[in-house]
């Protein structure tokens, strides 16, 4: 992980900088009318950026590896990224430069190292003896490609394969090539006359190291003497090889073939296989050969002391299985079982007892890996079930749309959701222990709660637990069970508004305190739940119906319409409930024959039964107008303390009250200005035209073009919104070079784009709602996407039974403010700087039936609202600071006047803006689609870091970046990958404590016993010096233009992985620590344990010490 240069900026300088629009402003203001100073606390050294930690499966994965007695997993994917995998929560990811494609990686067992081998004919030793592993050295092949690596088990020379069929040498302590090398024309017989093509497998028999088989792809295999550099025998077969597998007494071995065949060998009995088995064949009556299958791409031969060998093999099957998902077969005795997968098969492992492969292999699981998923089968228990994937790999069990991060919740937030989502457990996995269990924890430094939300394209919502640095899921969300499903594809006449995915979440608001949640959805719906641990039956789900209208000629009633039960549409400004028997009709057409009053998806009609976790409270939605479909939700907030929910899109603005299932508001955009109106707008013909499909919310790659989501995230605020811009108001974006130019300057002039001025933020926050205000009162502050912010006052009924009684008055303040680019994000603080998060009610059971007492308690309860101004004296102010894509201001309350301004960019624009809480104090963190990432001050706005961090590759990050309180950060890296980053100094100091140990000091398992009589008689494993064979003395230096060793950077902790480091290398490793700021304690500790380490294996092994005396790790 690179940690980022930060240009830092000196906090003089950057108050001059922007002193200069501070001052202007003041000298507009009279004296007496000057802010009051507001001391702050953060300084740019309080920031640093760097990454953190990468969740969930690796994309397109492409190889894998597994280190038997530290008990870590390795995969390799297509992009160069590198995943190691322990024990639940030690998880690691290292990247390689060159981002080629891993096709080999090879554990150096219980030595705390691993060799890669990628598609750039690069091979990579990895130091894993550090937190954070680097690469000690490279070796690039110039001449040939590599093709298959070998590296026995306690040997320090590595076998490489070529595409021409050779095979060279690597001492993988000092990463150079020996000068033995085996030539493909002498392996294979002279009388051949065509090349027997690449080198597919290479290893040793495992009784006798100086014999190497070597498979080639055309079907020969050679058995090597490495001794007298001669082939002993040679087996051909006449279809293409794609793997072999020896028996432990290497008298036989298996190969798996092109035609799905699998042929077993006698390593003396060259002439002709003694077995062909078709796993999948259809056996023909007359004896012919079987039908040719699909090629089997691996197989494993594993053996056991008490009964039948394993045969484990994916592919193979029969031609016309057509549609069949991809298989892995277990072949044993007489049983073979055919395992099916979610996903095509990339590669499998068995994991076995023993890491010597002389002896019984003892298989007790299979870790497959597939294209999206990992998968773990245990082969000891009857039906070979799975075991329960610790690891947070299903993030993308759906595509995911939309993201929320929440650091600091309320702390009994996650055992609730936990205790709910513990019911949704699948039944019938393993009973075992998760057998991939090596490394150990990193120090919990942080102990706040964190959360992470996910909205999938299918319509669910995930909760995940994500504090100190891991994943694991609490709890999943489907929001799609409160509509019909369609049964038959003629039966869609109303998810018509999207292609697919009618279900997918577009934007999550929720508030960690009351535990409300409200999603908005692609087909234009609004869907509130309440959190509860009772189970109930909803008999009729509630819903309301809205008519969201843009018109220019005013021809309906602007004040709140509904849908009553009749298909004839009322307008009324009085909120009417809706009768709890009947849902509103949906089966309204206009007279000219076009789709009106039309959901876009239906709500069940029968009884819902509710779980414990999140339920139904209420569904919204908008309706077709005129032949035209719904337009897009573009920003969503709700409120728990008032009990209403609001939403706009490019259309106008809606306001429900959730509690009397009431509409309140229902405006058009432009009906919000009244008579300030500053546009000049002209009337439009109703579009006929289809809205973008919401399919491209599901997979976004960089050229399709979809409505510009940006994904929201808790702000301080503990209040979420979210911008959502519909493509025909989202300035042009530049697709093609995916280059996000913008052309900004038809935006004022064009009547197209203000005829469709979106909403794209709302913030519920109890503020001074005009100038002449002496208190603060409830109200919904609401920007747009043409930069204004308008504000509407809230007159809400006393708490109790008159709040379900009684009407919130809903009115239009006048109060109107400006700001260049569409605004993203609103917050209020106090007079001493403070953030005044919006009010909220606590949570509590709502489905348990209340005692007098409490009903009493009720009508007293007042909403808990935190401001602290409430307590302070009505004179004194507040702060609105407001930030838009392209700027952010603050201004003073009740006066309106602007106390500072920042402009963040002139020639991007800031995708994600928010108010977070860092150090005791609070910041403005924004990310703009130039790739910058910075943050401000509050209030004054002085920018403390800007540090460009990655470009704009995609929409996907776009969509999903968002800032945390306490410095931390995500976005969707890759569609199945998290990437953590902070933004906090602190954060990155501790970051070394905080990540797990990849390499544990074990002992390795003591070698199989011989035997008496095999030892007096000979026979049992035969030894080789290969250090004799291929050392320079012996077989001479290879030749300097075949390969280029290339030293790798190592990292400082580099020097303490060798478990032979003296005082010389605690003296390095001691100054370069001093300059890393990391503790030497730890260094001492560690390093003493692995010298024991080394003196005990010393014992354990002493005749493998003999042979190769003291070298046995890398040397420096």
């Amino acid at each position: 992980m690179r940690k980022f240069n930060i240009r830092k900026v000196l906090d003089g300088l950057t108050a001059g900088s922007s002193s200069a629009s501070q001052q202007q402003q003041q000298q507009q203001h009279p004296a007496g009318n000057r802010e009051p100073e507001i001391q702050e606390t953060l300084q740019s050294e309080h920031f640093q950026l760097c990454k953190t930690v990468r969740h969930g499966f690796p994309y397109q994965p492409s190889a894998l590896a597994f280190d038997p007695v530290q008990k870590i997993l390795a995969v390799g994917t297509q992009t160069g990224a590198l995943r190691l995998f322990g024990r639940p929560g030690v998880e690691c990811y290292c990247q390689h430069d060159s981002g080629a494609a891993v096709i080999q990686l090879q554990f150096l067992i219980n030595e705390g190292a691993l060799v890669s081998a990628l598609a750039d004919d690069t091979l990579h030793l990895w130091n894993l003896r550090q937190k954070r592993p680097a690469i000690l050295h490279s070796l690039k092949f110039c001449r040939e490609r590599v093709t298959f690596c070998h590296l026995p088990f306690q040997s320090k020379w590595l076998y490489v394969g070529t595409e021409r069929g050779n095979i060279h040498i690597v001492n993988v302590e000092s990463f150079t090539l020996s000068g033995y090398v085996i030539m493909w024309n002498k392996a294979i017989e002279l009388s051949s006359k065509s090349h027997p093509g690449p080198v597919v497998h290479i290893s040793d028999n495992p009784m006798d190291e100086g014999k190497l088989l070597i498979g080639f792809e055309s079907g020969t295999v050679v058995l090597w003497d490495l001794k007298s550099k001669k082939a002993d025998y040679r087996y051909t077969y006449d279809e293409a090889i794609h793997s072999v597998a020896w028996h432990h007494e290497g008298k036989q071995f298996i190969c798996s073939h092109s035609d799905g065949t699998l042929t077993i060998w006698n390593v003396r009995s060259p002439a002709k296989p003694i077995q062909t088995i078709t796993p999948h064949g259809k056996q023909l009556k007359d004896g012919k050969k079987p039908e040719p299958c699909k090629p089997i791409l691996k197989v494993e031969f594993k053996t056991t002391r008490s009964g039948e060998p394993f045969i484990i093999l994916s592919g193979g099957l029969s031609y016309d299985t057509v549609g069949r998902r991809p298989c892995l077969t277990v072949m044993h005795g007489k049983s073979t079982a055919v395992l099916e997968m979610d996903y095509s098969i990339v590669d499998f492992l068995t994991l076995c007892e023993t890491p010597y492969p002389n002896d019984f292999q003892e298989p007790y699981a299979v870790v497959v890996l597939l294209e999206k998923d990992l998968v773990l089968i245990d082969l000891a228990q009857n039906g070979y079930p799975i075991f329960e994937n610790p690891y947070p790999l299903t993030i993308h069990e759906s595509p995911v749309t939309c993201c929320e991060y929440f650091a600091d919740c309320p702390v009994d937030l996650i055992p609730a959701l936990y205790s709910v989502g513990a019911r949704q457990k699948r039944q019938g996995y393993s009973k075992k222990e998760w057998p991939i269990n090596g490394g150990n924890w990193g120090l919990g430094v942080q102990s706040y709660p964190e959360i992470i939300i996910t909205g999938h394209a299918d319509g669910s919502v995930k909760f995940w637990d994500a504090s100190a640095i891991t994943l694991q899921v609490l709890y999943k969300l489907k929001t799609s069970k409160v509509f019909e499903k369609s049964r038959n594809k003629d039966e869609r006449p109303n998810t018509d508004i999207v292609d697919e995915d009618p279900y997918a979440i577009q934007i999550i608001s929720w508030c960690p305190e009351s535990r409300m949640l409200c999603i908005a959805g692609v087909s234009a719906h609004v869907i509130i739940y309440r959190f509860s641990k009772q189970e109930v039956i909803t008999e009729v789900i509630p819903m309301l119906e809205v008519r969201l209208l843009y018109e220019i000629n005013d021809v309906e009633s602007p004040e709140g319409e509904q849908a009553p039960p009749l298909p004839t549409p009322v307008g009324g400004s009085t909120p009417q409930p809706i009768p709890p028997q009947s849902h509103p009709s949906t089966s309204s057409s206009s007279s000219d024959g076009l789709r009106d009053n039309v959901p876009c998806l239906k709500v069940k009609s029968s009884p819902l039964k509710q779980s414990p976790g999140y339920q139904t409270e209420l569904v919204i939605q908008l309706v077709w107008v005129g032949g035209e479909p719904p337009q897009q939700i573009t920003s969503l907030a709700v409120n728990s303390s008032y009990g209403l929910v609001v939403f706009g899109n490019c259309n106008g603005i809606a306001m429900v009250d959730y509690l009397q299932k009431a509409v309140l508001l229902n405006l058009g955009t432009i009906e919000l200005y009244g008579s300030n109106d500053p546009y000049r707008r002209e009337p439009r013909s109703p579009r006929k035209s289809r809205q973008p499909s919401g399919a491209g919310l599901c997979d976004i790659s960089e050229g399709t073009v979809v409505p510009e989501d940006r994904c929201k995230s808790p702000t301080s605020a503990k209040m979420s919104r979210k911008l959502s811009l519909p493509t025909d108001l989202k300035p042009d974006l530049d697709i093609k070079d995916n280059s996000f130019s913008r052309s900004r300057s038809s935006s004022v002039t064009s009547i197209d784009k203000e005829s469709r001025e979106a909403i794209s933020a709302l913030h519920f926050c109890e503020t001074f709602t005009r100038k002449a205000d002496s208190s603060p009162s409830p109200c919904l502050w609401v920007g747009t996407t043409l930069g204004t912010v308008l504000v509407i006052a809230l007159n809400l009924p006393p708490g109790g039974e008159q709040r379900l009684l009684q009407p919130v008055i809903v009115s239009p303040s006048g109060t109107i403010l400006r700001l260049k680019g569409a605004i993203l994000r609103m917050a209020f603080l106090d007079t001493t700087g403070c953030l005044v998060p919006p009010a909220y009610e606590s949570w509590r059971e709502h489905n348990v039936p209340e005692e007098k007492d409490e009903k009493e308690k009720l009508k007293k309860r007042r909403p808990v609202s935190v401001s602290p101004s409430s307590s302070q004296e009505i004179s004194e102010n507040q702060y609105a600071v407001i930030c838009s894509e392209k700027q952010a201001k603050v201004i003073s309350l009740p006066t309106q006047n602007c106390a500072y301004k920042q402009n963040i960019t002139e020639t991007s624009f800031v995708l994600r803006g928010d108010i977070v809480a860092l150090s005791n104090s609070i910041c403005l963190a924004c990310f703009c689609a130039n790739g910058h990432i910075m943050t401000f001050s509050l209030p004054s706005l002085r920018p403390l870091l800007d540090v460009y961090y990655l470009p704009l590759t995609n929409m996907r990050i776009a969509r999903t970046f968002c800032f945390a309180n306490n410095g931390q950060a995500l976005y969707l890296v890759s569609p199945t990958e998290i990437q953590r980053l902070t933004y906090s100094q602190e954060t990155c100091e501790n970051l070394q404590e905080m990540l797990g140990e990849l390499f544990t000091p074990l002992e390795t398992p003591e070698a199989p016993n011989r035997g008496f009589f095999k030892g007096l008689f000979g026979g049992g494993a035969q030894s080789l010096d290969r250090e004799e064979l291929f050392g320079e003395s012996s077989s001479g230096k290879a030749s300097r233009s075949l390969a280029q060793h290339i030293p790798g950077p190592g990292g400082i902790e580099g020097v303490k992985g060798a478990a032979s480091g003296v005082v010389g290398e605690l003296a390095r490793a001691r100054l370069a620590l001093d300059e890393r700021g990391q503790k030497l304690g730890d260094l001492e500790e560690r390093t003493a344990a692995m010298l024991s380490s080394a003196d005990s294996f010393s014992k354990h092994a002493h005749e493998m010490m003999l042979k190769y005396k003291d070298k046995k790790w890398y040397q420096f």
